[in-house]
């Protein structure tokens, strides 16, 4: 290391961290809460999906943030968090999704959580829809294949905003909204299996989805005058796996998946490549006149997750994945692996930041990004903790790169890294993939205390934080 780093933060740039309510709340039938669709995925998003949750479901239980919260909250307090990153579960508020009224007990919990950040001086950034659709949703409507997960859509937001726009300035619509074409169960609880889904009918839920999405935002704007809305997608850089021309295509063709999405939210319309797509598909949407006015309510700043980058190539023979490579794209070879095969590129968190701004300059939001690894509880001077100096290392590489992204005239809201204390893997429904500063005592069979204990990554970051970003050290090689 050769010493800190001289670009700046804003003084206004929100520091925290993210987490999802079915990923750390637990008590999934507490206080009249429904079931949600990750509620039967015990192994997470790469398993099966079973008829029923089973009793060694972690997460069921989760980190029981539910009855914990006050507790993590200060955890997070005293790392100086500006902004909390959370989720309200859907099914908390209305356990069947088509409910005539809301659960009182549900939106009181909520309630309970914003006064005890209030009490700390932390901003709230709610995700209204995080991968936690009400699972009778799912099985009545197969969800966003189903155009009335719309009205329920609208009539949940409606209470969420009647009940906390006074005290939630930010919010974001659905939790990495592009993932419905990777993942249809959990980005739109869509119970068709992947294989057996057409297209039509897939690209038909990510329709409904926009529409409910940018009705949220008009809503909001209506009821919250003060509200910024964001969208949030799933950010993945794609680079050509050679320069070869035709390399560069498959990248952009692969791009543009992702890109469609922050499009229509932004510029309030299918772009022209969308629609060239869907022609040359046979894909034909039902698209009313009602939603292409609806479509113009664009969101106020675009937040996204960022972990890694992929390559492409138009060449069948180079198509090397890797295990890590669940959401497409081909292993890159210049690239290091995670314990789970997400290829580390910090610098491509500079590229995605620069691009998105080039493209919508629109605000922008890193609300997630970490590091998934087995940390190991060890003693030091009788406490205990985790070296987790791997994490560090990589937070501060991502971080000087957004401080790099920031000079290059980037407008970044701020940076919330993804479970900030222990929580259940959405991909793989192990506690063993660790990405919090906070180290909870639960192992992947369900045993443990449900301990918190301060990793070595938490007073790093609470520096981080206390001295805005100054603190960060710079490598031997800038970029």
């Amino acid at each position: 290391m050769t010493g800190p780093t001289s670009q700046p933060f804003p003084e206004t740039f929100l520091w925290g961290g993210a987490t999802a309510a079915n990923q750390i709340e637990g008590a999934h039938d507490a206080d009249g809460k429904g079931l949600s669709i990750q509620d039967v995925l015990p192994q997470g998003i790469v398993g099966p999906r079973t008829a029923h949750p089973t009793p060694d479901n972690l997460k069921l239980e989760a980190i029981d943030f539910y009855h914990r919260y006050a507790a993590d909250i200060a955890l997070l307090a005293e790392m100086g968090f500006k902004v909390f990153r959370l989720s309200i579960a859907w099914s908390r508020i209305f356990p069947n999704g088509d409910d005539e009224k809301p659960n009182e007990a549900g939106l009181a919990f909520y309630d309970r959580v914003l006064d005890e950040l209030e009490r700390h001086g932390i901003e709230p950034l709610v995700t209204i829809s995080h991968y936690e659709t009400p699972l009778a949703l799912a099985e009545k409507y197969n969800g966003w294949a189903s155009r009335k997960l719309i009205g329920f859509y609208e009539r949940y937001v409606r209470v969420l905003f009647d009940r906390y726009g006074h005290r939630v300035r930010y919010w974001l619509t659905f939790n990495e909204i592009n993932s419905l074409l990777h993942f249809p169960i959990i980005g739109g609880a869509i119970l068709t299996p992947k294989e057996e889904l057409s297209r039509q009918d897939q690209f038909q839920a990510v329709h409904h989805v926009l529409v409910a999405s940018a009705l949220a935002t008009r809503i909001a704007h209506e009821q919250i005058p003060d509200a910024r809305v964001g969208c949030m997608v799933l950010a993945i850089p794609v680079y050509p796996l050679t320069p070869a021309p035709s390399d560069v295509l498959a990248a952009l063709d692969a791009d543009h998946t992702n890109l469609l999405f922050g499009d229509v939210h932004v510029r309030g319309a299918y772009p022209g490549y969308a629609m060239r797509y869907m022609r040359e598909n046979g894909i034909e949407l039902d698209i009313t006149d009602e939603d292409r006015e609806i479509l113009t309510n664009t969101v106020d700043f675009v937040s996204f997750s960022y972990y890694m980058s992929v390559c492409e190539t138009a060449d069948p023979d180079q198509r090397h994945t890797g295990d890590g490579n669940i959401i497409g794209g081909v292993r890159n070879p210049t690239l290091r692996d995670t314990e789970w095969g997400w290829q580390i590129d910090p610098v491509g968190l500079r590229i995605v930041l620069n691009q998105f701004w080039d493209r919508w300059q629109k605000p922008l939001f890193i609300v997630e990004n970490g590091l998934g690894a087995k940390d190991e509880l060890v003693h030091v001077d009788g406490r205990p903790t985790v070296d987790d100096d791997y994490r560090i290392a990589y937070l501060n590489d991502h971080l000087l790169q957004v401080a790099e992204a920031i000079a290059d005239g980037v407008d970044v809201l701020g940076y919330t890294p993804w479970g900030c204390i222990d929580l259940v893997s959405a991909s793989t429904a192990q506690m063993s993939k660790r990405y919090g500063f906070v180290y909870v005592d639960r192992d992947d069979d369900g045993t443990g205390t449900l301990a918190r204990y301060r990793k070595k990554s938490f007073h790093w970051y609470a520096d981080v934080i206390r001295s805005n970003g100054a603190s960060l050290r710079r490598g031997d090689g800038r970029p």
